[in-house]
């Protein structure tokens, strides 16, 4: 059963669709990108495909595109938006013991930033831009050094770069994909599947 809402944080009204665990212990909570919203491609697929396991998903809009607005707040605000919702969502599913953090692009940002804030126990980033198109130079990817096991799904073709694996960091580079990883969405979300099953998230 799918449950919507809308919720006060610091930043404004937020909402999530929250499909409560049926069977597991875990949740994933995903945000979306910049200019986009949860019903991209990628982060559908993945959802249908972790519900079909048995655990729980919640994908997270943020005020600013409650409000109706496609330009992004600053970091900060985001974050601050995104922690509120993960702490509505652990009061309202106490029974929960795992929650994996995500999204893509800049909702990925977002999951790293406040992973270890919000008690997660791993990340999944999709289509994580590592730098804007063009500046390789301002890399982000000091944002993925969370310490927790942490999935990145990038296409080779992603203008915005691809991460490098890490410790605790796992990379897998999609063929032929773009940054809106719309090409084979099915696929993108097998990986993500696959990687929760490893790790035990998923029955």
């Amino acid at each position: 059963m799918r449950h919507d809402d809308e919720i006060d944080t610091p930043r404004g009204r937020a909402r999530f669709r929250f499909h409560p665990p049926t069977g597991g212990a875990t949740v994933l909570v995903l945000g979306h990108g910049a200019g986009g919203d949860v019903d991209a491609p990628d982060l559908t697929a993945v959802r249908d495909a972790v519900r079909d396991a048995g655990a729980g998903v919640a994908l997270v809009t943020q005020p600013y595109r409650v409000a109706g607005r496609r330009a992004p707040a600053p970091a900060g605000h985001l974050d601050e938006a995104w922690t509120a919702v993960l702490a509505e969502l652990r009061r309202r599913a106490p029974q929960v013991r795992d929650w994996v953090v995500g999204g893509r692009s800049s909702g990925a940002r977002v999951a790293c930033r406040t992973a270890v804030a919000t008690g997660a126990a791993g990340v999944v980033a999709l289509a994580f831009p590592l730098h804007p198109p063009g500046r390789p130079e301002r890399s982000r990817a000091a944002e993925l050094l969370t310490g927790l096991p942490t999935l990145v799904v990038n296409g080779d073709r992603d203008p915005f770069g691809v991460p490098e694996p890490g410790p605790g960091i796992e990379v897998v580079v999609r063929p032929g994909q773009r940054h809106d990883l719309r090409g084979d969405p099915a696929g993108t979300a097998a990986v993500v599947q696959d990687w929760l099953r490893v790790r035990g998230w998923l029955s």
